[in-house]
């Protein structure tokens, strides 16, 4: 992947780490070397397609112009065009969180502190994870019982603002994995 100088220099901004490694999601994304190394599988390097979709989601994020988030949260149908992929999203990155932490809703709270997430009070837990700076996804999740399990992820009403819809669903689905990687990892 090839990121042209005014990109470096827009995430370094972006992510404030005035050429160190970018950090998200328990990732370290060098600039120099185009490296990704993942802190759940000790710092390996990860393989060539995960860093693909890594590099193509930065590069994306680094046209973005940073704005504040407003703290009204949304559902991913309702960032522009969401409706239309919601289908897919739900089955992506919904669905696998109620499946894999459904019977144990306090797993999602430890899996995503190992991601930098900070509990919520939505259901009956949750986690705000910061996917990318100043995107932060919200996780909510409600335990199996009477009924089964079920999930939601909502979006700062700003995040359409730094990726496209289309993106932010690739970033749902990747912060997802990222939890079910860190529930198997580090619980």
């Amino acid at each position: 992947m090839y990121l042209r100088e005014t990109d470096i220099e827009r995430l370094n901004r972006l992510f404030n780490s005035e050429n160190s490694p970018l950090k998200f999601l328990a990732y370290e994304a060098n600039l120099d070397s185009m490296k990704i190394t993942n802190g759940l599988d000790n710092n390996n390097v990860v393989d060539d397609r995960r860093a693909q979709v890594l590099w193509i989601i930065l590069s994306h994020f680094s046209s973005a112009e940073p704005r504040e988030k407003t703290g009204r949260l949304i559902n991913f149908r309702d960032l522009p065009g969401g409706y239309a992929y919601e289908n897919a999203f739900v089955c992506r990155a919904v669905q696998p969180l109620s499946e894999t932490f459904g019977e144990e809703p306090e797993k999602l709270i430890r899996a995503g502190k190992a991601l930098d997430g900070n509990t919520k009070s939505f259901g009956e837990v949750s986690i705000e994870i910061p996917s990318l700076p100043l995107i932060p996804l919200v996780y909510i999740l409600w335990a199996k019982g009477e009924f089964p399990a079920s999930a939601n992820v909502l979006f700062d009403e700003s995040a359409s603002h730094f990726l496209p819809t289309e993106d932010l669903a690739v970033l749902a689905e990747i912060t997802t994995k990222r939890l079910q990687e860190a529930n198997r990892t580090t619980i």
